[in-house]
């Protein structure tokens, strides 16, 4: 190991992910704190929580600095894209202003363009990716330096996280690489090596890759298109060289997680970069999402509390485990409830391991707990209104807001990515954010998402987003979803996605 390398913990600077990051770990719980602290000191001054006055709007936190260069390094069909967008979808979580900048993508729209313009189509076949063909290598670097620069400025215009999605395979070019960023003040480079040498892995990425609709195959059979893309991977092999040059950070990934080396990471997003991609994998699993079963007081139309089921929760709990051991068969799955009674009595039939979490306790009302909407608008007509306004940064007088429910949320998203199949039991506000980070909604859209009593939800993560399945039980509940409202009437609810797994191969979604 390098003199350069440094240790993320007193052991190793290359291990396993999995264990250190398990529920309760010290190294998690290091994670949690240095998380709240950096927080606390890049947030815009909030006043403090309190019950004289109005409540507040949280203000967005200041990343007006973070620059960083993300360089991702490795074959083709090595998951660099599938890194790439899932980095993106959590630090847009956490309101990061992130892009990938697909070198493909531009590759594939720059050569539509000239056929539209021309007639004339160009051959992207495996010998246009030979480092033989000099015709080829100016065009590929021409490409990448445009993509790089394209990055660039979006981060000078506002960007915190450029994703440069390429193969940047030889140590030339990463060295023009560095050499561009290094001219740019206050520019952070980071290298994401992606090495696989799992046969399993690669040969599901090529079928991904052929099978998938990619237009460079759009003429081939997928007998042709496999051959010609396993060529393609050769030409690459010929002269590919891993990240080892001393001079650079990097992160390098093995086999989508089973090992993480880290080399000169500094900083604190940094660093939550490393512990984010250190979670992931790749395994085929289920996440399920459920709201506890109707409570006393949902029929009541009372807010927080810690109410007991009502008649027909009840019933939902007792149906409940029929549908889940009907989904999961006879895999493992672990059950995840908040610290509230609704959600622990509705797991109670559940035959899984379960394991409470106050991070998913529900969002916390402060003075407005127990209280009905229409108590709340006469007692606190101000906060109503503002709350309206601006749902997700609004932070209930000596309670949260939805952003408050995020930063808590992070520490479970870092769970979730590292576990198996997952049965969350929660509350609407709750699921909302977890649900909002899986289908990569925008935050303003989060507080609206429709999240019914009585329905499970069942994400099944994919290469590029997440299928999406809904199980509504027939036990009446009380509606407790409230629109969005508007000058012209109730805004309905962001549309739910079937299916968000689509590669976008042109860079237009």
């Amino acid at each position: 190991m390098s003199s350069t390398e440094r240790r993320l913990d007193s052991q190793s600077a290359v291990a396993s992910p999995h264990p250190v990051f398990s529920a309760g770990s010290p190294l998690l719980k290091k994670f949690d704190e240095t998380s709240a602290a950096s927080r606390s000191r890049q947030e815009t001054a909030t006043p403090p929580r309190s019950v004289v006055g109005i409540g507040n709007k949280v203000a967005k936190p200041d990343y007006s600095e973070a620059k960083i260069v993300l360089a991702m390094v490795g074959l083709p069909a090595r998951g660099k894209s599938y890194l790439s967008n899932k980095l993106m979808r959590y630090l847009k979580w956490l309101e990061y202003e992130v892009k990938v900048f697909n070198v493909g993508q531009l590759r594939r729209t720059r050569a539509r363009q000239q056929a539209e313009q021309s007639g004339i189509k160009e051959d992207h076949s495996a010998k246009y990716f030979s480092h033989n063909n000099e015709e080829a290598n100016r065009l590929r670097d021409s490409l990448s330096e445009d993509s790089l620069d394209m990055l660039i400025q979006w981060l000078k215009d506002g960007g915190n996280v450029g994703i440069h999605d390429a193969t940047n395979s030889t140590v030339s070019r990463r060295e023009k690489i560095r050499a561009r960023v290094a001219k740019e003040k206050g520019f952070y480079l980071i290298f994401l090596e992606s090495f696989c040498d799992d046969p399993d892995i690669i040969s599901a990425n090529v079928d991904l890759k052929v099978n998938a609709g990619d237009p460079d195959y759009k003429d081939m059979s997928r007998d042709e298109a496999r051959r010609d893309f396993l060529r393609r991977i050769a030409e690459y092999e010929a002269v590919y060289q891993t990240v080892t040059e001393p001079n650079l950070s990097y992160l390098r990934i093995k086999n989508v997680g089973s090992q993480v080396t880290v080399c000169q990471i500094h900083g604190y997003l940094q660093s939550r970069v490393a512990y984010y991609l250190m979670n992931l994998h790749i395994k085929p699993r289920s996440i399920f999402f459920s709201r506890h079963g109707e409570s006393q007081f949902n029929v009541e139309g009372k807010i927080g509390g810690d109410s007991l089921l009502s008649p027909r929760g009840q019933q939902y709990a007792n149906t409940l485990p029929a549908l889940i051991t009907d989904n999961i068969g006879d895999a493992p799955l672990t059950v995840w409830t908040s610290t509230l009674q609704r959600t622990i009595q509705t797991a109670s039939q559940l035959p899984y391991n379960k394991l409470t979490w106050k991070s998913l306790d529900e969002l916390d009302a402060g003075v407005c707990d127990g209280m009905t909407y229409d108590e709340i608008e006469a007692a606190y007509p101000e906060d109503f209104a503002n709350r309206d306004d601006d749902k997700f940064n609004y932070r209930y007088r000596g309670g949260e807001s939805y952003r408050d429910v995020v930063v808590r949320l992070e520490p479970v998203i870092m769970e979730l990515e590292r576990q198996g199949n997952i049965l969350i039991i929660g509350h609407q506000a709750i699921l909302r954010c977890l649900y909002a980070y899986f289908h990569d909604l925008p935050q303003a859209d989060l507080p609206y998402i429709k999240i019914p009593l009585h329905t499970v939800i069942k994400l099944t993560p994919k290469a590029y987003g997440c299928d999406e399945e809904r199980f509504a039980l027939p036990i009446g509940a009380v509606d407790t979803h409230r629109p969005k409202p508007s000058i012209s009437g109730p805004i309905p609810p962001p549309q739910i996605p079937v299916s968000t797994t689509g590669r976008d191969y042109y860079g237009e979604k």
